[in-house]
C-alpha cells in the first residue's frame, strides 16, 4: 500500500476559529468548505478539520484522557506561548521556560490538547 497524503484530522464545532488557530500557528493557510477545512503549509496539506456539531472537548491533562494531542518542538518557547495565546490558544500547564527543555500543555479553540516543547 502507498500512501499518497497524510494529514490528522480534528473535530470541531467550529471550523472558521478552529482552522484559523492552526493555520495561524503553523503559518499555513485555510481552504475552507461548508463541512470540512484544510490548513495548508507551502501548499500542502497539513491539518483537516471535520465540523462535528456536538464535539466535546477532552479534560486533559488532569481529567479524563486525552483522545489525541500534538506535540510542536519550537526554537523559542516564549515567542510560541505568545503566539499561541494571541491566536486563542488556552494553557493548561505551565512549566519554567527558563528551563534547558521541557513542555506546556495547551488547547485549541476546541479544547483539543496540543503540546509546544523545547529544546
Amino acid at each position: 500500500m502507498k500512501i499518497r497524503t497524510r494529514i490528522t484530522v480534528f473535530d470541531t464545532p467550529d471550523l472558521a476559529t478552529e482552522s484559523a488557530f492552526w493555520a495561524g500557528l503553523l503559518g499555513g493557510t485555510v481552504d475552507l468548505e461548508d463541512d470540512w477545512a484544510t490548513v495548508l503549509v507551502d501548499g500542502k496539506a497539513q491539518l483537516g478539520f471535520q465540523l462535528a456539531p456536538n464535539h466535546v472537548a477532552p479534560d486533559w491533562p488532569d481529567g479524563e484522557p486525552q483522545q489525541i494531542h500534538l506535540d510542536l518542538y519550537v526554537d523559542d518557547i516564549k515567542a510560541a506561548h505568545d503566539q499561541a495565546m494571541a491566536l486563542g490558544a488556552k494553557l493548561l500547564k505551565l512549566a519554567d521556560p527558563d528551563a534547558p527543555h521541557g513542555f506546556q500543555v495547551y488547547a485549541d479553540p476546541s479544547g483539543h490538547p496540543f503540546c509546544l516543547c523545547w529544546p
